[in-house]
């Protein structure tokens, strides 16, 4: 019997293929009663932030400042219609990243999904794909309503730090399992155990995939 181990996957353009956190934003301003232009003027908002050469967690921490006096149990509700909305599309689930995930399962792998997303968007994709454990933003809420600040942003170093957390906590060798991501800020997430998967081609990464014989997979947008 093979000793366990832990898959971890980043969500957003590794097992789907959208980004949750602005396609939920739109679909929160539009139940809201908020016009298109809403949205627009903030997704403009946080590219300027992010051309300005400001960190991914300063974004994020501005994202969530959208949420600022929302009761969580309404944005968990709407949560479950924006993704019943994207799985209708028949285009949400990126399937090599989600046969490789059925992989593990079998296996008998715990499969944890890591991501700077929030249990809104979350959630209901732990839940289809029968995940075990999800690590993901941590937005301030006090009795039960969002402050609009963030108490984890779960990105880069956060993600990397959290993933070794759960791997003491079990007492399993990083060395065992593997970790699935997109981006560059995924990177210290994936250095943390030892069979990194790259899904699609984000140069950083590729580098490293190259130079350590990394695993590869197919992104959003690939033939």
């Amino acid at each position: 019997m093979p000793p366990p181990a832990i898959a971890f996957f980043d969500v957003d353009e590794t097992l789907i293929s959208v980004n949750s956190m602005s396609r939920f934003l739109r679909h929160h301003l539009r139940v809201s009663g908020r016009p298109d232009s809403a949205f627009d003027a903030a997704l403009r908002d946080l590219r300027i932030l992010a051309e300005r050469g400001e960190p991914r967690e300063a974004v994020a921490r501005a994202y969530y400042r959208h949420y600022a006096g929302c009761d969580a149990r309404h944005l968990a509700d709407q949560g479950r219609v924006w993704f019943t909305t994207e799985l209708s599309t028949g285009t949400l689930f990126l399937e090599h990243t989600v046969a490789a995930l059925d992989e593990h399962r079998r296996r008998g792998d715990t499969v944890v999904l890591v991501s700077g997303s929030f249990t809104p968007c979350l959630d209901p994709v732990a839940e289809r794909l029968s995940a075990d454990t999800v690590l993901c933003a941590r937005p301030e809420t006090i009795d039960g309503v969002h402050t609009g600040r963030l108490d984890a942003t779960m990105i880069g170093e956060e993600k990397a730090a959290e993933v070794r957390a759960l791997l003491r906590a079990r007492g399993i060798p990083g060395a065992l399992c593997h970790a699935y991501g997109d981006h560059a800020s995924d990177l210290p997430m994936l250095l943390s155990v030892g069979h990194p998967v790259v899904v699609g081609a984000d140069p950083v990464l590729l580098r490293h995939a190259e130079a350590g014989g990394w695993g590869r997979l197919p992104g959003a947008g690939a033939p």
